[in-house]
């Protein structure tokens, strides 16, 4: 890693003395997500490979380059996983993106709303900023973050704080058991029931609604998973159905977003909704999946933005335009202006001089 990084550091000084803007990449599975990417290219994938990892502390530590699939081919040898399941755009056969641009993107799946985000897990992290200095934060174990939690700020910033060298992350065992159930429901009565059921004891580990069917999943110990099908009832889905379909929506691959991909291309956009899962059905045109118990709510539509918008904020949430030809809105949503401050504060102790990543976020800090 030394080397590699020591190249890295190079190219940041060597940008800061010419004032070129640096586009921070790794696998670029998400260039899609943010605001346009722009300047000279300065890859990560040269910082490869696991540090290390101790299966009986949960702890993984790993340098940001190294291909997700390889990290999770990693923790699947020892029973262990990601638990909040990070997208892979880029397939879960493809080398796709990176450790990094899982932290920087800041992205989870279907189990977010049962057991947390990426931020969530993330322990440590060590951090070329635009000074050119290693900066390592946190540690490998949850009693070492103590203080100001700035590794965890890293989550969802996409690189506008500098460059991800390596991160220490919790990882969990992989479930002893799961179950996918299947129900239809309209949208209000599958939003009531799975409101209901999360202020239960039920080992609710996914769900997903679209077209009037809804689809859970179940996962914990054996009889735990049994007892709440019998709760629950539905029809169960075959597993190997079961893992495809979570897997599809997962890396967002299943029959809602590749019709959303094409709905894009035709000129439309796909929004991602965070609400209350408490909200009510949104009336809005076009197609709608609801995931994390109504929590995260995808519309694919041609309405203006700031229909969308002012839906979500009457709703207690915000909007964000996840996929779009058009990005003249804005991708994410106004910050109110005391939160405006403190990110572009943020912003200028890390990168000074502007150099990473300056319009993913929106304007330059």
């Amino acid at each position: 890693m030394a080397d590699a990084l020591a190249l890295l550091v190079e190219q940041v000084q060597a940008a800061r003395a010419s004032k070129t803007v640096l586009d921070i990449r790794g696998g670029n599975t998400k260039a899609f997500y943010g605001g346009a990417q722009q300047g000279q290219v300065l890859d990560t994938r040269s910082l490869a490979g696991i540090s290390s990892y101790e299966p009986s502390e949960l702890v993984v530590t790993v340098r940001a380059g190294t291909p997700l699939t390889e990290l999770e081919a990693a923790l699947a040898e020892k029973g262990q996983c990601l638990p909040f399941e990070p997208p892979r755009f880029g397939g879960a056969e493809s080398a796709g993106g990176t450790v990094g641009g899982m932290v920087a993107a800041g992205l989870s799946g279907p189990a977010r709303a049962a057991v947390g985000s990426v931020r969530d897990y993330l322990l440590g992290a060590t951090l070329l900023n635009g000074r050119a200095e290693c900066l390592s934060f946190g540690g490998t174990v949850m009693k070492n973050v103590a203080g100001y939690d700035l590794s965890r700020v890293l989550a969802g910033s996409l690189g506008t704080l500098g460059v991800i060298c390596e991160v220490s992350l919790k990882v969990l065992p992989v479930a002893p058991a799961t179950l996918t159930l299947r129900l239809e429901a309209e949208q209000a009565a599958a939003l009531r029931r799975l409101n209901e059921w999360g202020g239960q004891p039920l080992p609710l580990n996914a769900s997903a609604w679209w077209d009037g069917m809804l689809v859970l999943r179940l996962a914990g110990a054996a009889a735990a998973v049994r007892s709440a099908a019998l709760t629950i009832g539905g029809e169960t889905v075959d597993a190997v159905q079961a893992g495809a379909f979570w897997t599809g929506l997962r890396d967002q691959r299943d029959e809602f977003f590749v019709g959303a991909a094409q709905a894009v291309e035709a000129g439309a956009s796909l929004w991602r909704l965070s609400l209350p899962a408490t909200a009510a059905p949104l009336k809005l045109s076009g197609e709608q999946l609801l995931e994390w118990g109504g929590a995260q709510r995808w519309i694919c539509t041609g309405a203006p933005a700031a229909v969308l918008r002012d839906a979500a904020q009457a709703a207690g949430g915000h909007a964000v335009l996840f996929r779009s030809a058009d990005k003249s809105a804005g991708v994410f949503a106004p910050l109110a202006p005391p939160l405006d401050r403190i990110q572009r504060q943020l912003h200028r102790a890390f990168d000074p001089d502007g150099l990473f990543n300056p319009s993913r976020l929106g304007a330059a800090a």
